[in-house]
């Protein structure tokens, strides 16, 4: 994510991921002072989805990516279901699927998983 680990943790402390990547705030004497290097653009997104693909040993054309705007476009034309969601338009254009009016549940479904498969915590 372009976002906060101190978000992304919650979240998937929350949904049960094994892993989140994301930018680190920076705090000193409980005050917030910056964000740690480097930032998670547009090259570190496609570089960690290589690497996650390599440790996982698939392909990026097995992978999926989801984003919203310009710093996730090279991870998603890389992946090969590459999702925009509730995206820019020049994501939404260069992605292979789109998400416009539902959740995040919408990814479950273009994996092939059925309602009847998801766990409720």
């Amino acid at each position: 994510s372009g976002g906060f680990t101190y978000f992304t943790e919650r979240v998937a402390r929350e949904v049960g991921f094994h892993e989140t990547f994301a930018n680190r705030l920076l705090f000193e004497n409980g005050r917030l002072t910056g964000v740690a290097d480097p930032i998670l653009g547009r090259e570190a997104k496609l570089a960690t989805l290589r690497h996650q693909c390599e440790k996982l040993q698939i392909t990026p054309d097995q992978a999926l990516a989801v984003g919203d705007g310009a710093n996730d476009l090279a991870m998603i034309e890389v992946a090969g279901m590459g999702v925009a969601y509730r995206a820019k338009p020049v994501v939404a254009a260069a992605a292979r699927a789109q998400i416009n009016h539902a959740d995040l549940t919408a990814l479950l479904y273009l994996q092939g998983y059925r309602s009847s498969e998801f766990h409720a915590g």
